[in-house]
């Protein structure tokens, strides 16, 4: 069956502009353009939309979307079944913050007690399923499934006390690196209380501590531009300050000198 633009718009629900758009970056081309100049899909591109617009909706930006589907070993039935389990974890987290947010209520109306640790259940799931989205592959790759597993099951333990200290310490690490940053001095009082403060927040995530891990995530900030974005919004250069002051701190991967040739 075949399908002109207009009426793919319609059955996906997608404007033809849009359509359009995946012509343009060579995300989605029509099958072929009729003799009147219009663009005809077929069922191979209906297919191949249905996996564009999965992968949206699993919050992927085009750039990576075109990049996955127009590979060369891109395999449509692989990517459905990775979509499936993927729709699974999203739907077991709005799962639990609806039976979260129903307790709640029902704790407000006066119909049930509802402990701290289960409040925060939902949030501290999301915290997981966020993390795991954005840097799942990379932290694995890294760390080793057995650590970032360990990792997750610190979070899911957390009291709302812990959860309220590690908000506190992240945004303090924040305040100080952005003191510190201000002397230029990764070796100095303030740039090493920063480190130190940043060793702290990272056991409320980890449970365990070791220099080498603490070296390995401050390198990480700055090699992947995403962490390094982050750190840099206020102050552009701050991800390797703080590198090279948990590298001081830690006595781990060298001196600040070695920063070149260890960045992107």
């Amino acid at each position: 069956m075949e399908y002109t633009i207009q009426k793919l718009g319609q059955l996906a629900g997608v404007s033809t502009r849009t359509l359009r758009y995946y012509d343009e970056i060579g995300m989605l081309k029509p099958a072929r353009i009729n003799s009147s100049g219009y663009r005809i899909y077929g069922q191979a591109e209906v297919d191949l939309l249905q996996q564009i617009l999965f992968y949206r909706e699993l919050g992927i930006s085009l750039e990576d979307i075109k990049g996955i589907v127009t590979s060369p070993t891109f395999d449509g039935y692989a990517a459905l079944k990775e979509h499936r389990k993927q729709l699974i974890e999203r739907r077991e987290q709005l799962d639990i913050l609806i039976a979260n947010v129903d307790k709640t209520i029902s704790e407000k109306e006066g119909m049930i007690e509802m402990t701290n640790k289960e409040k925060f259940e939902g949030f501290k799931r999301k915290l997981i399923d966020d993390n795991e989205k954005k840097y799942g592959e990379e932290i694995r790759a890294k760390y080793g499934e057995e650590q970032v597993n360990r990792s997750y099951k610190q979070i899911k333990n957390m009291t709302e006390e812990q959860y309220k200290e590690a908000e506190k310490l992240g945004e303090e690490v924040l305040s100080t690196l952005a003191a510190a940053f201000a002397t230029g001095d990764p070796a100095g009082e303030l740039a090493q209380k920063t480190a130190d403060l940043h060793r702290q927040w990272l056991t409320f995530f980890w449970g365990s501590y070791t220099k080498e891990a603490h070296a390995g995530v401050a390198q990480m900030y700055v090699d992947d531009e995403r962490f390094t974005a982050y750190y840099d919004k206020e102050q552009p250069g701050s991800a390797e300050f703080l590198r090279d002051a948990v590298r001081i701190y830690t006595g781990v991967n060298g001196s600040p000198d070695d920063s070149a040739s260890a960045g992107e």
